[in-house]
């Protein structure tokens, strides 16, 4: 897939204070790892000692999907995921403009890996599914490693932020292909291309339907059974977390999905809100609750997050 083109147009005065982060993003994705999640740290503690308007969403998702826990560990809860936000800036910085040298100190072990390799034998794409967490954009990298993948995303709103990190994903991925580019997804997938995709997020979208999420009806969309039917592809469930202190991360495939798809949208796509859910009670703290994944209601239902909603 070719890397986008430099247009003159990105140097216009409106686009310098993006070029800035930008810049930020290179010097800190330069940093030793010790100084690196040190300063992630230092950025978790900002986080959660400062009242935000994305605290209050975390806290009516972690209200609304761990009713079991009694307030005073609810509170924990966000505390410790506010704090997973600060290693997340800079994980991301990692992840897209870290060296290949700097990725491949990062401790890591893949499991499961057997599970693509049998799909593969069978002449299969594959769409390895998994959730936001906090650490996404540099598990993607750190797999890459060791099997080549292509990737789904939303263009950015920022111009440089979207060429830049454009850029800097296709230095590892066979391909990233716009979340609406159906056709591109399914010729790659039926060429046995392995996909990253994570399918948890509210699109507010025509294809999406309610399904349990933690108990909760959840607007999801329906493509991983779509892509999974058009483009002849195994749904194998990918779950990463970062490990305590600095021990790294733990990649695992899990075995494919049975029956998927099937002949029911909303069985399928429950089944895979399911598995997510799996995922994010392992490490519940390293997910992104910082999005308002309960922000579109059935009909009838009031708003979970006021004003904002």
């Amino acid at each position: 897939m070719p890397r986008p083109a430099f247009s003159r147009a990105l140097l216009a005065p409106r686009h310098w204070p993006a070029w800035l982060g930008v810049g930020v993003l290179r010097l800190v994705a330069r940093l030793p790892r010790p100084a690196l999640m040190a300063l992630g740290r230092a950025l978790g503690m900002l986080a959660q000692r400062f009242p935000s308007p994305r605290r209050r969403v975390a806290e009516a998702n972690i209200a609304l999907c761990f009713p079991e826990l009694d307030p005073s560990a609810q509170a924990a809860l966000v505390d410790a995921h506010l704090r997973d936000i600060g290693l997340m800036m800079v994980e991301f910085a990692l992840g897209w403009m870290g060296s290949d040298e700097a990725i491949a100190r990062v401790p890591m072990r893949i499991e499961g890996l057997e599970h693509l390799e049998a799909a593969r034998a069978q002449g299969r794409g594959v769409l390895l599914v998994g959730g936001h967490f906090s650490h996404l954009e540099l598990c993607a990298r750190l797999v890459s490693q060791r099997i080549r993948i292509a990737g789904m995303y939303r263009r950015m709103d920022s111009a440089v932020f979207e060429w830049a990190v454009l850029r800097a994903r296709l230095d590892y991925a066979d391909a990233m292909f716009e979340k609406d580019d159906i056709r591109g997804t399914v010729k790659y997938l039926r060429a046995g291309g392995t996909l990253w995709y994570a399918p948890d997020q509210d699109m507010r979208s025509k294809d999406s339907v309610f399904v349990p999420f933690f108990g909760v009806p959840a607007a999801t969309i329906t493509a991983t059974h779509h892509l999974a039917r058009m483009g002849n592809a195994r749904v194998v469930p990918f779950f990463h977390r970062r490990l305590p202190g600095d021990a790294g991360y733990v990649l695992r495939l899990g075995a494919p999905l049975e029956n998927l798809p099937g002949t029911d949208v909303l069985d399928d796509t429950a089944r895979v809100n399911a598995c997510i859910e799996q995922m994010v009670r392992e490490a519940p703290e390293q997910y992104l609750w910082v999005h308002k994944r309960f922000k579109t209601r059935p009909p009838g239902q009031p708003g979970l997050y006021g004003r904002e909603s």
